[in-house]
């Protein structure tokens, strides 16, 4: 059996400490009217301002009447406002999006682990059963994740936030494209179909789970068959709610844009993900003398997988990004032009994260055996697949408001600090090697 360290323990709540503090100075300092913010315009627009001014003096008397229409029209009290507003909600939103930036890919991290022990069942793996309580513990953040998420969802309704702009029914008065999905994305709709989701999502976790444990004392496979039977099930569940997902947590965040690939871009970004928390936190529980039946040929197998899935994630991204930038079709080609313009780095720094560097380093045979390259590759994917949702994100919701600062820093130490907390705690509660599977003499003998 597994012991959660006291050292390990502490250093999980002390993340989620740090990250609750963190998230509350977000929120304490976004500004909360629009005067505030325009002090904040003018604090960032001051030296532009002065260098200006002292240009203008030397100017022309027909230039200067110019730019007194100018700065008269600037002046225009309504449009004037609305900019203030509309900078005002992308201000109020950036602790918002942070909070769920964090929250929707640590829970998608784990639904990838949750879908790839589905595929294991029903593919009935033999090198693979070692793992399973690895994945199962994993797993147990998703309980968790989602209450949190579906909170959220419920705030983002009651408009504490601006984060989904179809909630806002003066938007949609305005907006025909938008008032044109009314019947899909109302939030009625919306959110009874994120309950159906995370719940159904859950039942399968919970009963995989219990079924695996009640294998170790049964007598014949009748609960591995049910496995079976279930995982077959959940996979169909999965992969349609897994597209209907992403169209209504992310995708409806930019709701004037389409994208055909969408659902499978998503699903390739937090699949490798999972996957590639499966290796990490096997790699620290073999450091630490556990797992004796899982060898260098089950950690070779799941580097094998990170790579293959980072190679499959980049073909989305570059079929989705060409096909979109050579059709230069308005509607569409606006949503790459800002991410290109106003997350330069953040944009093409993911697919050198996520596509160079794992495609450089886990091309090696040898390499995908060798723990501590296999952890700096993990690192890397990780955070190269929190930075892919943060593009998706962001964009939609602060604009060119953006920047990696306090909000952001501390979602991700908060949710980090409650997923260490959960699985481990998952892991130190039950046996780390399901004995009774059919197949765990093949899995404790396979080499590759």
């Amino acid at each position: 059996m597994y012991t959660f360290s006291s050292k390990l323990k502490t250093f999980s709540v002390i993340l989620m400490a740090i990250g609750l503090l963190g998230i509350g100075y977000g929120f304490w300092t976004a500004p909360k009217d629009i005067h505030e913010v325009e002090n904040i315009l003018a604090s960032e627009e001051t030296h532009g301002t002065h260098a200006e001014v002292k240009h203008e003096v030397s100017d022309t008397a027909g230039e200067s009447h110019a730019v007194a229409e100018n700065h008269s029209e600037v002046k225009d009290a309504s449009k004037h406002n609305e900019h203030l507003t509309h900078v005002l909600h992308q201000l109020q939103n950036k602790p918002w999006a942070a909070l769920y930036v964090a929250c929707i890919f640590f829970m998608l991290v784990t639904m990838g682990v949750l879908a790839f022990y589905a595929i294991q069942q029903v593919a009935s793996a033999g090198w693979s059963p070692v793992l399973f309580r690895v994945m199962q513990g994993i797993t147990a953040y998703l309980p968790w994740g989602s209450v949190i998420f579906f909170i959220i969802l419920v705030l983002c309704g009651l408009h504490f936030n601006h984060i989904f702009i179809w909630l806002d029914p003066e938007v949609v008065a305005h907006d025909k494209l938008i008032a044109g999905k009314a019947g899909y994305l109302n939030f009625p709709f919306w959110i009874v179909r994120a309950g159906i989701f995370l719940i159904g999502w859950n039942v399968y976790r919970y009963y995989s789970a219990k079924n695996c444990l009640a294998q170790d004392e049964s007598k014949d496979d009748s609960f591995y068959k049910k496995n079976f039977n279930i995982s077959a099930g959940f996979l169909v569940f999965f992969i349609v709610t897994e597209s209907i997902m992403s169209w209504d947590w992310i995708l409806s965040i930019d709701p004037h844009w389409f994208s055909t690939l969408f659902g499978w871009y998503v699903f390739a970004s937090f699949f490798v993900s999972g996957i590639t928390t499966i290796c990490m936190v096997t790699l620290y529980l073999k450091s630490k003398g556990y797992l004796e039946h899982v060898n260098t040929s089950h950690i070779h197998d799941l580097a094998k997988f990170m790579f293959g899935f980072s190679v499959f994630w980049t073909y989305l991204w570059f079929s989705q990004f060409m096909l979109v930038w050579y059709a230069n079709i308005p509607e569409e080609i606006t949503y790459f032009i800002t991410r290109i313009e106003l997350y330069n780095l953040p944009f093409f720094g993911a697919v050198v994260m996520n596509f160079l560097f794992p495609i450089l380093i886990l091309i090696n045979t040898d390499f995908k055996r060798i723990s501590w390259i296999l952890v700096m590759a993990g690192i890397v994917i990780l955070a190269g697949h929190y930075i892919d949702f943060f593009n998706m994100i962001m964009p939609g919701t602060v604009g060119d408001r953006w920047f990696i600062g306090v909000s952001e820093i501390a979602s991700v130490l908060f949710f980090l600090g409650l997923f260490i907390y959960t699985v481990f705690t998952a892991l130190s509660k039950v046996p780390l090697l399901p004995k009774r599977n059919p197949f765990i003499e093949e899995s404790k003998h396979f080499h590759y």
